[in-house]
């Protein structure tokens, strides 16, 4: 209790002073027996409660009792839990411990350490106390605050916070007008109205954090009586209505916390800024949209700020750079533009300081040397594009001396590191990931012996890190050199001088042999040595029970062997890509992720997931992918009902699937591809409801592909049925997964036309790319480590199997090759806008391509080849920019190849097989062009240098006769393609071009309405012609 508190309680407390001389008694019996009753509904496994027994007669000696001591009367009880969480010290303090702290062995001690039961009325005959603290105990079995409460007079102090309380808050509690102060936060509790409060008139403090007040409308109203008020707390209250904003009438308040309301009403900085003696205003987390406001530089008194995690999107005004007074800014998280003035350096009581996660740019400016009581820095996501020893410098003076904590991540900084980082001796905190600092890590961070976090990971850095770079770093807690070129290079007995949690060196040479130093660390909590050049076996300590690390990353390393049995301790684990044999590992039921993927671990998986199968499992990811795995998969699946993401691609497993994988209704990723699965789907899977991926490619299934699919799997994202034995048509239930990116069905049985519905799939009409590039299933995270479950697939496009992840999100995609689909392209296809994939080659469809092809602008790949279109290519293809792979070979297209850019910078190869010419064809279709002659077989005919062939396409926008272009090619008998298409020709045919060019195979005079014939007896000479068209041409003897 601070001293403030204790001589607040000291001056209304009624204590009586006797002058009589006479000995001390102790509490009163009726007391101490009520104090007894109430131990006795307590639950107390820490024991905090050990020193209240009943042969004790002296009740004021007990643990968290304060009596009066003249009279004897109980006045307090402190009772709330003993374990903090977290220090009330310095922000920066509170920042490094919530990151670094033992999460899981602290919140067990805290666990433990509360209090349960329920809250005995007994409490009623402490007719004096004037203080009671039950706070963050549990009391499961007091569903609601106790009525009685609110008869308990004589309160000054009541804290209820933390304690688990539900329901609605009692009216009672107005009854306690004596009250002062006033704590029901992080509780589950509401209220429809606030109205009891208006009896609190000497209320100073109230924290109501967590209480629902959504239907309260009136709030600031009510709040506005309370003329005595100090502290506010109303944070998660769900404020989102606000009357008609009063004004303050709030004199004597100097905290205000109303974040985390997702209020995006702004009324509410009307009514803040007439508290003018307000000195902490944290309003982060409430969608406030537009600029600061400026309402709030009329708070001159403030000195703590917070408007983090909003949406505010202006510059930062110049009225903030001159609240002198101001020691705490946070304004990350915002879509704040421009540059961070040098007028910041007017904030001389400055202390702790947030701009990240903003648009924000620019440089540190010299101003800052000024900032001397600087001990918090976060500028994370500031595109600083400054040299990381200019900053070092700006920050060497003063600033060094108090400067904590230090996140510039991701700041654009560059050049070389220098041991200019030993001056700060006071970092605890220090993060300069993701940048593109270069050369080599300076010792002097060895010197730095108040550090407990350091993080280098993702930069240019070079060289080797040896035990000199940690010589003095006895508190270290967590380090990361992930994404280097860094060597660690050790003695094979070394010892850190620290006993580290949370250890990341992914990229960074250990290898070969394995880091046995490892070994000395007791506490780790989240280790990853991935692509560290490790080629041995994993030690055997190392899965004992007494090396427990909860985080385990090994992947990408040639380490071999077999895998023991994984202990409870274990609950994310990636050996991922290594040289791993054996079978698969038993693993503890609370296990969370699991990834063997790319190894050589063989056997059946029966054991493996058939084990205790009357316990269920926690994993939520399981990767088996890439193995030597064998036989049919289990039907113990109704045990794994956690499981977000199973993929067992490319394996050797055998026979049907079992139908206990429907029981995994949460299952949103399930991959079975390639290996050599047969039968029908089973129906059972239509009970995943939540599935976003389903990919049996590369199987033997069978049947109709399923309608459930449609009907069920409502938020399907990728359906990959591709090369197995499904039949029958194309269900058009399919088209109402409206989120669909990427749909491959290709070589399978399947016949019919395209429905026309597929228009209806809405995720290929357009792209929303404010979303983020990859697929997720949800994430892991702590103190530690953070997992984000990304989906990846194996997706063919462009003619390749390509593997995406990072991007899979932005992916759309249709592939339905190698069926036997017929009938038109429907023009309903051309409807998805967004598609960057099309395939329907080698099938049967016929009919001309599109012409409403041309609105499909995001188009890559287009793949029309081996099907039985004809007609012309449509020129708008040639408006497809984007496009960079096309096939439209082995159809029966004809015409001209359309003219622009893209179209001609295509192989010949996407064309052949076809009647086309131009570009990149080696047929020219407005001039001659000497290519050796072939007979139909494809042999030559003796003579090389001849021209086989003549086309003029297109209206010259003229006529010209007939015979100025023909005469000429009499003289050549071997013509035998002939084609003056659309070319405006006209007069008459000449009646001997069937004795001269007897050799001709193919004559197109179509769609010349001018050229004449006054009969088709020249016809007969042409006894080698295999196709003619005369379409539109007059002729007199028809």
């Amino acid at each position: 209790m601070s001293a403030r508190l204790f001589l607040e309680l000291l001056a209304i407390a009624t204590i009586k002073i006797s002058f009589c001389y006479g000995s001390y008694v102790g509490c009163i019996e009726n007391e101490r027996q009520a104090l007894l009753r109430f131990k006795q509904d307590l639950k107390d496994p820490s024991n905090r409660l050990v020193s209240w027994r009943s042969r004790d007669g002296d009740c004021c000696t007990w643990d968290g009792v304060v009596c009066d001591n003249f009279t004897g009367h109980v006045l307090e009880l402190h009772l709330g839990n003993p374990i903090e969480l977290y220090s009330h010290g310095s922000e920066v303090s509170y920042r490094v411990e919530s990151m670094l702290k033992d999460s899981a062995k602290a919140y067990d001690a805290y666990e433990r350490a509360k209090l349960s039961g329920k809250i005995n009325p007994s409490l009623l005959n402490l007719k004096h106390l004037v203080f009671l603290d039950l706070s963050n105990n549990n009391f499961d079995e007091e569903i609601q605050v106790p009525r009685f409460l609110g008869s308990m007079g004589n309160l000054r102090y009541l804290d209820l916070s933390g304690v688990g309380f539900r329901g609605s808050v009692p009216h009672d509690l107005g009854n306690l007008s004596n009250l002062q102060y006033l704590y029901l936060g992080i509780n589950r509790l509401h209220a429809e109205n606030l109205g009891w409060l208006s009896g609190l008139s000497f209320l100073k403090h109230l924290d109501l954090s967590l209480m629902d007040l959504y239907e309260v409308s009136d709030w600031l109203s009510v709040i506005n009586a309370l003329p005595s008020l100090m502290e506010l707390k109303l944070s998660f209250c769900s404020l989102f209505q606000l009357t008609p904003v009063p004004l303050a009438n709030l004199s004597s308040l100097t905290t205000l916390d109303l974040s985390f309301n997702h209020n995006p009403n702004n009324l509410i900085f009307g009514w803040v800024s007439g508290l003018r003696n307000l000195v902490f205003l944290d309003l982060s987390e409430n969608q406030f949209k537009g600029s600061l406001p400026h309402e709030l530089q009329n708070l001159t008194s403030l000195k703590h700020l917070d408007l983090s995690s909003n949406q505010l999107n202006s510059s930062i005004p110049d009225w903030l750079y001159r609240n002198s007074h101001l020691e705490f800014l946070s304004l990350g998280g915002n879509n704040l533009e421009g540059t961070i003035s040098g007028a910041l350096g007017n904030l001389t009581s400055l202390a702790s300081l947030d701009v990240s996660s903003n648009k924000l740019e620019g440089n540190i400016s010299r101003s800052w040397e000024r900032l001397c009581n600087l001990n918090a820095i976060d500028l994370f996501d500031v595109k600083l594009s400054q040299e990381i020893r200019e900053v070092l410098n700006i920050f060497s003076g003063c600033v060094s001396g108090v400067l904590e904590y230090l996140n510039l991540e991701n700041t654009n900084l560059f050049g070389r590191l220098t041991e200019q980082l030993g001056q700060f001796k006071n970092l605890k905190y220090l993060d300069l990931k993701y940048n593109s600092l270069s050369g080599s890590v300076p010792v002097s961070i060895g010197e730095l012996s108040f550090l407990r976090f350091l993080d280098l990971s993702n930069n240019k850095l070079e060289g080797v890190v040896s035990e000199i770079h940690f010589a003095n770093l006895t508190r270290l807690l967590s380090f990361g050199i992930f994404g280097n070129s860094l060597m660690l290079k050790v003695s094979p007995d070394w010892i850190p001088p620290f006993q580290i949690r949370r250890l990341v060196l992914g990229y960074c040479h250990l290898g070969p042999s394995f880091p046995l130093w490892l070994h000395s660390q007791k506490y780790l909590v989240s280790l990853d040595i991935s692509n560290s050049g490790i080629v041995d076996k994993i030690p055997n300590w190392f899965w004992t029970s007494d090396f427990r690390i909860p985080y385990l990353n090994l992947s990408h390393n040639q380490i071999y062997g077999e895998i023991p049995n994984l202990t409870e301790a274990h609950r994310y684990v990636d050996l991922s890509s290594n040289n791993l044999s054996g079978l698969l590992p038993l693993v503890s039921s609370n296990m969370t992720l699991l990834d063997l993927s790319n190894n050589a671990l063989s056997g059946s998986i029966f054991h493996f997931s058939c084990h205790e199968r009357n316990e269920s499992k926690e994993m939520k990811i399981l990767k088996l992918k890439d193995n030597l795995l064998s036989g049919e998969l289990p039907d113990c699946w109704m045990n794994w009902q956690a499981l977000r993401m199973l993929n067992l691609d490319n394996n050797n497993f055998t026979g049907n699937l079992p139908s206990s994988i429907g029981s995994l209704s949460l299952l949103q990723s399930l991959h079975l591809r390639k290996n050599n699965l047969s039968g029908i789907l089973p129906t059972s899977i239509k009970n995943c409801t939540s599935l976003m991926t389903f990919d049996v490619a590369e199987n033997w299934f069978v049947g109709n592909i399923p309608i459930w699919i449609g009907q069920e799997l409502s938020y399907m994202v990728m359906l990959n049925l591709r090369s197995n034995k499904f039949d029958g048509h194309l269900p058009t239930e399919l088209c109402y997964l409206t989120f669909l990116h990427v749909l491959d069905l290709a070589y399978n049985n399947l016949s019919r036309t395209i429905p026309s519905c597929i228009k209806n799939l809405s995720a290929m009409v357009s792209i929303y790319y404010d979303e983020a590039n990859y697929i997720s299933y949800g994430s892991e995270a702590s103190s530690f480590f953070e997992i984000v479950y990304c989906e990846d697939a194996v997706l063919v496009t462009k003619g390749k199997a390509i593997e995406y992840n990072n991007i899979l999100n932005l992916v759309r995609s249709i592939d339905l090759s190698g069926n036997i689909f017929s009938g038109v392209i429907a023009n309903e296809v051309t409807n998805l806008k967004a598609l960057q994939s099309l395939n329907l080659s080698y099938n049967s469809f016929s009919g001309r391509i599109p012409e409403t092809i041309g609105a499909m602008t995001s188009l890559e790949s287009l793949d029309f080849s081996a099907n039985q279109l004809t007609g012309e290519i449509p020129q708008v293809i040639s408006g497809l920019t984007f496009l960079s792979h096309l096939n439209l070979s082995n159809n029966n297209l004809t015409g001209k190849i359309p003219t622009g850019t893209q179209l001609q910078s295509f192989d010949a190869s996407s064309f052949v097989g076809n009647d086309l010419c131009g570009s990149p064809l080696p047929k020219n279709c407005t001039s001659i062009v000497l290519t050796p002659a072939h007979d139909h077989s494809g042999r030559k005919n003796g003579n090389e240098h001849e021209v086989n062939w003549f086309y003029v396409g297109m209206a010259l926008g003229f006529v010209v006769g007939f015979w100025s272009i023909i005469g000429p090619l009499l003289v050549n008998r071997r013509w035998r393609y002939l084609y003056l298409f659309r070319a405006g020709y006209g007069g008459n045919v000449p009646h001997n071009i069937g004795n001269i060019l007897s050799n001709l195979q193919y004559l197109d005079l179509g769609n010349n309405s001018n050229i004449r014939a006054e009969n088709l007896g020249w016809l007969s000479g042409l006894s080698l012609l295999k196709y003619f068209d005369l379409s539109f041409m007059v002729s007199r003897s028809l």
